[in-house]
């Protein structure tokens, strides 16, 4: 073998055939450019009399500067060799990244950083680039995002935070930067973040949440978090956790609470003032009808003059008028107090229309109105309370008579639609109602319109209301067609499961349990001519 040879190493650094510069330590714990090849000149943008011993930030783009800044504070921490990625083209050559080596004097402490470029295409793994990217990424979701970020490390401490989050919560970087994440969290909550952190770490998993997050000035605010681990190269994990101040919102939703209780209260004890009040007036007002009456008959008597007769006639119309008052807003309330029960039976539905057609026919005779029953034959017995079905019906044919002009028609009907349910159809003539105002006219005292003959009492606004709840009593449903001067149909629907035959039903004990589902049918069809049955 030859004699050795001496090797220049300063011909060396100068042949390598990609950018190859040394870096050192500056102060303020910034970097200085001590060294650099003509390869490295061309890159950074002058020559060796211009940018040897200048500072690393002034140097380089500003927008690639930070991914140098933080790839060569880890190189020198950690003392190993690391690889970036931070492409930039140069005349002749595209570059796919970088490699930090860092150089040991004899005492173990990094003398510099010598820096190398790596030509596209290099040995750089797929993996490390995707990484890198990342901290592209998030540096941008930094600079533009106007929610809180924090980003932490694996011993959960604080690496950076963005000028939101400090904008939010009155924080300054140098406050939290090296702090542990949990120093920003209410005490209370510690213990379940630092589990919740260790584990997001170890597992990768994302998460979500609700926290409560301490202000600058000690004041506590809720927020809303998100959390995603980042894993760069060499292993390195971080938490990032997006964290929106949901303070408001929490006291918006604790208002809303407080207010929904005291209205429920409210309606609590209206309704128990309603049912005792009317329970207190209905007992007076039967007196004062029954005594009327007496008078009105001459019981024990003539009256002598004439005059009290009419008098009398208007105080028991009075008192009829107060009495159907009462009782409505009682039954109103026993409703929404949920103290209805249904003492159910089967019944023949087509012989209760006809006998609440018969009780209105005189109403409707004297306003000058027709009212026909329009059932379909032989009707399957209904399993239902016949107490509140008839009240559902007097109050919906005592609406279409009270809002129908003279001439008028009014059809009751009762059919079984291709789903097995019942439907009870009430179909008049009358002065309708304004289809935006249909959802009010089914409201409790939402009356919409007014009787076209003004002697007419137009009542408290509760026969609909009263006949919808009863409706869903029974597990069915009311609804409503109507437009001004058109008419209005009022549609009953009762589950299928109420129809059939009372013995097959009931058992041999005469008695069951049926369970009750809400059936949704088609339309009712008027295109038939009126029955026979309809009330003489």
């Amino acid at each position: 073998m030859g004699k050795k040879k001496d090797i220049d190493h300063k011909a060396l650094f100068e042949s390598t055939p990609m950018p190859r510069f040394i870096v050192g330590a500056g102060e303020g714990g910034g970097y200085v450019l001590l060294e650099s090849n003509q390869k490295a000149q061309a890159y950074l943008g002058g020559n060796r009399t211009n940018l040897d011993e200048k500072c690393l930030e002034r140097i380089l783009d500003p927008r690639i500067f930070p991914h140098f800044r933080e790839s060569l504070d880890l190189a020198m921490k950690e003392g190993k060799s690391i690889t970036f990625r931070a492409p930039t083209d140069i005349p002749g050559i595209t570059l796919d990244g970088f490699l930090i080596n860092p150089f040991v004097d004899e005492k173990g402490g990094i003398a510099f950083l010598d820096i190398m470029a790596l030509p596209l295409g290099s040995d750089l793994q797929t993996m490390q680039r995707e990484r890198d990217d990342a901290i592209s990424l998030l540096t941008s979701v930094f600079d533009v995002s106007e929610v809180g970020i924090v980003v932490t490390d694996r011993h959960q401490r604080i690496v950076r935070i963005n000028d939101s989050f400090a904008r939010i919560y009155g924080w300054k970087r140098d406050d939290l930067i090296g702090k542990e994440f949990i120093s920003l969290v209410a005490p209370e909550e510690r213990d379940l973040v630092r589990r919740g952190h260790e584990e997001f770490i170890k597992s990768g998993i994302r998460s979500s949440g609700e926290m409560k997050v301490i202000r600058k000035d000690g004041s506590i605010a809720n927020a809303l978090y998100t959390t995603a681990v980042l894993e760069l190269s060499h292993g390195r994990k971080f938490q990032v956790t997006t964290i929106m101040d949901i303070t408001l919102r929490k006291q918006m939703e604790v208002s809303l609470r407080l207010a929904k209780e005291q209205a429920d209260l409210a309606n609590q004890a209206k309704s128990t003032f309603l049912a005792n009040m009317s329970h207190e007036l209905r007992t007076p007002m039967n007196a004062i009808i029954g005594f009327s009456e007496m008078m009105m008959k001459e019981t024990f008597g003539k009256l002598g003059n004439e005059k009290y007769k009419e008098y009398l006639s208007d105080i028991h119309l009075s008192a009829r008028h107060l009495l159907d008052i009462i009782n409505e807003v009682l039954d109103m309330s026993k409703i929404e107090a949920g103290k209805v029960d249904l003492v159910e039976e089967y019944f023949d539905i087509d012989a209760l229309i006809v006998s609440v057609i018969r009780m209105m026919d005189s109403r409707a005779f004297s306003s000058g109105l027709r009212i026909s029953n329009v059932s379909d034959e032989s009707l399957p017995a209904l399993y239902a309370d016949p107490r509140l079905i008839r009240q559902i019906l007097i109050n919906i044919v005592g609406n279409a008579v009270k809002y129908s002009r003279s001439g008028g028609t009014i059809d009751v009907g009762a059919s079984v639609d291709d789903n097995g349910a019942l439907r009870i159809v009430v179909k008049d003539t009358g002065i309708g109602i304004p289809k935006d105002r249909i959802k009010e006219a089914l409201e409790p005292f939402g009356q919409v319109s007014k009787p076209p003959e003004s002697g007419n009492h137009q009542g408290t606004g509760l026969g609909l209301p009263l006949a919808k709840a009863m409706a869903e009593l029974h597990g069915g449903d009311l609804t409503l067609e109507s437009d001004v001067g058109k008419g209005t149909t009022v549609i009953i629907e009762l589950p299928a499961e109420r129809l059939g035959n009372p013995e097959k039903r009931m058992g041999r004990s005469g008695r069951g349990e049926i369970k009750i589902d809400s059936g949704k049918g088609k339309g009712f069809s008027f295109n038939k001519k009126p029955s026979t049955k309809a009330a003489k």
